[in-house]
């Protein structure tokens, strides 16, 4: 149960602490912050509402803690991550118990995020030896007018105070995929994580703490947005962000001065369906796609272009498929649950009248119960309804129909959205030639949007982000090259 047992430490009362120093602390400002049950609409769990002081302890903290930590030896900064993600799947069970009551995860997706999650920690202790275990060489005479009279030795080095900063959607396995790549690289964590998807993250934090990481090289501060945010984001102890969230990110970007910035920032990922598409893996893949985790996913299928000789067969199966979704409680393992806020859920809302008002034709009734809206999907949606450019994060989805390959090309490359995008047909030709087309980070041939496997490269273009995700790619967006130039005098002797 979650804050039982290993993890009755990180709770006081009906409140969880936060962690600073290597232990668990309640805020000096004496308020807390409420995360509200999407299914019950009810306060579920309540998190400090940390100070700024506090955040500038944190720093000063984390700044020393990491100083030590990398001067650690590679394979004991393994050995520990090691260590954490055993201690994470072996409590996978408070920790997607919070999964389901804070972000209303279906029970089952809520465990698989727990147990990748310690997958994705272990894999990146072995890349990061590998990769950080290797440096370059180089010598002089291999540029023109120079003699070997210089050798540089390369290594990767940490980067200082990693801020990491999570969605509500994947509060644990989006943490874990910015603090393990930062850690093996010699780095220290300040983690702020979403105020829905809290107290997942604290588990988590708390997961780590067991597995024996120094005082004050994992600190984790929880609090409103609106007190620490810019604080957190503008921090001067802060060395790189990575961010994964939704508009907030541009505006961190704007703030952030110059630092690395690891930013995947949504998307409205198009779906391009050509006529020689099998039309049941198709459907198969919009439904999972645009409707798994009711759409609450940066790759999620968000708008469906198909070619209007195949529309209403392919719109036939899509709507079969929909009418078998099980809707209700994320504890009994429903396909469509609450939307995460009622925010969210006005949102869509709007997004969905706008589409009525103009003439989208539904193909279902439009159905909402507080928090819980029934999937919907609309056909004949035109360019000039929101629904075919807003990223509406919820079980609705929009079908434009299209006459050509270059139109559905030209609606995907009109969005300023760039995260990925998929492409339905049997001719690999045309399937690579519109790849190359698509302006966006990732593009799936003949599969839906997705992120992963975890060590596959991710990354967003315009407003879907700056950087790139994936293992590899996130450690070696944490560390920063360190030379040194062997200088030697003029050779004056050959060996004989």
């Amino acid at each position: 149960m979650a804050g039982s047992g290993v993890f009755a430490e990180i709770t006081d009362g009906d409140e969880f602490k936060y962690y600073f120093e290597g232990e668990w602390k309640k805020s000096a400002s004496g308020k807390s912050v409420s995360i509200i049950n999407p299914t019950t609409r009810k306060t579920q769990y309540k998190v400090q509402a940390c100070t700024q002081e506090e955040v500038n302890k944190v720093m000063e903290i984390a700044k020393a803690a990491q100083k030590l930590w990398a001067k650690t030896p590679l394979w004991k900064r393994a050995e520990l991550l090691h260590k954490a993600a055993a201690i994470l799947k072996e409590h996978k069970a408070p920790i997607a118990e919070c999964l389901v009551k804070e972000i209303a995860k279906p029970a089952k997706d809520a465990v698989t995020e727990v147990v990748r999650s310690g997958d994705l920690v272990s894999y990146t202790a072995e890349e990061g030896v590998r990769i950080l275990g290797q440096g370059t060489y180089l010598v002089s005479d291999s540029f023109p007018g120079n003699e070997r009279t210089k050798y540089c030795l390369s290594s990767k080095i940490p980067l200082g105070v990693v801020l990491a900063i999570p969605p509500f959607n994947y509060p644990v396995n989006l943490a874990v995929s910015k603090l393990a790549p930062a850690l093996i690289a010699g780095n220290s964590i300040v983690l702020k994580p979403p105020t829905q998807g809290a107290v997942s993250a604290l588990h988590m934090v708390h997961c780590f703490h067991l597995a024996g990481f120094p005082k004050g090289l994992i600190n984790c501060v929880t609090g409103k947005g609106s007190e620490i945010g810019d604080f957190l984001t503008m921090h001067p102890g802060v060395n790189c962000i990575s961010f994964t969230g939704g508009d907030t990110g541009i505006a961190i970007s704007k703030k952030a001065g110059m630092i690395p910035l690891q930013m995947e920032l949504g998307g409205k990922d198009a779906c391009i369906v050509l006529e020689d598409a099998d039309l049941d893996l198709v459907a198969a893949n919009i439904v999972k796609g645009g409707f798994s985790y009711s759409g609450q996913r940066c790759t999620a299928v968000k708008v469906v272009l198909v070619m209007e000789s195949v529309a209403d067969d392919l719109v036939a199966k899509v709507n079969a498929k929909v009418a078998k979704l099980k809707v209700g409680p994320p504890e009994d393992d429903c396909d469509i649950t609450a939307v995460v806020s009622e925010s969210s859920a006005n949102f869509i809302e709007g997004l969905v009248m706008d589409a009525k008002q103009k003439g989208a034709t539904f193909c279902q009734e439009y159905k909402r119960e507080g928090n819980l809206i029934w999937p919907l999907l609309l056909d004949h949606v035109r360019p000039d309804m929101r629904i075919a450019w807003e990223e509406p994060f919820g079980p609705v989805l929009p079908v434009i129909r299209i006459t050509s390959a270059e139109e559905g090309i030209h609606h995907c490359n009109a969005s300023n959205f760039g995260l990925q995008g998929c492409v339905f047909t049997k001719d690999i030709n045309k399937a690579m030639l519109i790849s190359d087309a698509m302006e966006t980070g990732t593009v799936q041939i003949n599969s839906a949007p997705a992120r992963g496997p975890d060590h596959f490269p991710f990354q967003g273009i315009k407003d879907s982000g700056i950087g790139s995700q994936g293992i590899t790619n996130s450690i070696n967006m944490m560390v920063k090259v360190k030379s040194t130039v062997i200088n030697l005098p003029c050779p004056s002797y050959t060996m004989g």
